[in-house]
């Protein structure tokens, strides 16, 4: 055996030991598999919406400097969604909100999630098994923390909204989308409808 082999077996120790340590106040760490890319029979709009081209709307919104967003924002709000923060557990305005309706970006307005696909999860975050429009909703890998992750973007605005996991109910689609409370509105269901 080399030299090298106590340090790679320490190196793996700690890589294990971080696949399994808990996330964000406890959350388990439980990355998300990302989605292959489309094959012939995919829905087209689900296509669209995870692999599809920019529009000149949301390149518009993008594209916003980090003044404009400061003006748009309340400080929590842009801490979350520009800088990619996270809200105490059991703090945020949405966790144990059970109103009918749906969920907007706090950004851009796009619509994120129903309440019909919201659930208690217990982490002390608002979290849905699925978004309500995919194609406002993207994922990409997120490495920080020393810890592998699942991050949830607005495509619309690139929005920082949460990380997403494989632990969520098992009789639906056994994700759970645990989203910061600041990155949404919610809006009523009469007021949806309008």
């Amino acid at each position: 055996m080399s030299s090298m082999d106590p340090l790679f077996g320490r190196a793996l120790i700690v890589l294990i030991g971080l696949s399994s340590s808990a996330c964000e106040f406890g959350t388990p760490v439980q990355p998300v598999h990302m989605p292959s890319p489309p094959t012939a029979g995919t829905d087209a709009r689900e296509v669209k919406g995870r692999y599809g081209k920019v529009t000149e709307k949301e390149r518009d919104m993008r594209s916003l400097s980090d003044e404009e967003w400061r003006r748009r924002l309340t400080p929590e709000q842009y801490h979350i969604l520009r800088e990619k923060g996270t809200e105490r557990p059991f703090t945020g305005e949405y966790y144990n909100n059970h109103e009918k309706g749906v969920y907007v970006c706090a950004g851009c307005g796009a619509k994120l999630f129903a309440s019909d696909a919201k659930y208690d999860s217990g982490s002390g975050w608002p979290s849905f098994y699925k978004p309500a429009d995919t194609e406002n909703v993207r994922t990409e890998v997120d490495r920080s923390h020393h810890m592998v992750r699942t991050e949830v973007l607005c495509s619309k605005c690139n929005g920082h909204l949460g990380h997403v996991f494989e632990d969520g109910p098992a009789d639906k689609t056994g994700l759970r989308y645990c989203i910061n409370s600041a990155s949404l509105k919610f809006i009523p269901k009469d007021k949806a409808d309008e």
